[in-house]
């Protein structure tokens, strides 16, 4: 009732996501996520679906750039190239290492994502996180929908919850 969008993890579900009917392609992107601090989660952006008829068992799947989202220490804010074959499209996850602690763990936290041309820039509470330039990914996805994910948990017991709020997307052009 307060707007606010909710997903709650089941046990042995895959990721599932709340897809956009529309299509993306440069536009500015913000909204609030409190995630919980055992869930990750993510925003996909200028995604499609896997063709079912060429991908066999992974037709369906969605794919694309995702703004990762989870608790600190951690890597939210980075992209990475879900159902790709591509991995972390952000540099900076690639060490195991790397993490920052810019996510406030248990409380609203507000994402914002600019996504121009073959650019994608992150802030989470107002710091810079990533600003990528990837032509490839950017060949596979110039424009595509926006998806809210609940990453699966296998067989983790949770529930663990995500919500989302305040989303507003703006076309640029």
């Amino acid at each position: 009732t307060d707007g606010t969008i909710h997903g709650t993890t089941a046990k042995g579900s895959p990721n599932s996501f709340l897809c956009s009917k529309d299509e993306y392609g440069d536009f500015e992107l913000e909204f609030d996520v409190k995630v919980h601090d055992k869930l990750n989660s993510g925003v996909q952006i200028r995604s499609s679906l896997k063709d079912i008829e060429k991908e066999n068992s992974y037709g369906g799947r969605v794919n694309g750039p995702q703004c990762e989202i989870e608790a600190s220490p951690g890597q939210a804010g980075f992209i990475y190239g879900e159902a790709t074959g591509l991995g972390w499209l952000s540099p900076e996850p690639q060490d195991k290492n790397f993490s920052h602690s810019l996510m406030k763990n248990g409380e609203w936290n507000h994402f914002r994502i600019v996504a121009k041309g073959p650019r994608i820039q992150t802030w989470i509470n107002g710091e810079a996180v990533a600003d990528l330039t990837h032509e490839e990914i950017y060949k596979t996805h110039p424009k595509g929908f926006i998806g809210l994910q609940v990453h699966g948990i296998g067989k983790e017991p949770g529930p663990f919850d995500v919500a989302w709020k305040n989303l507003r997307i703006k076309p640029l052009n």
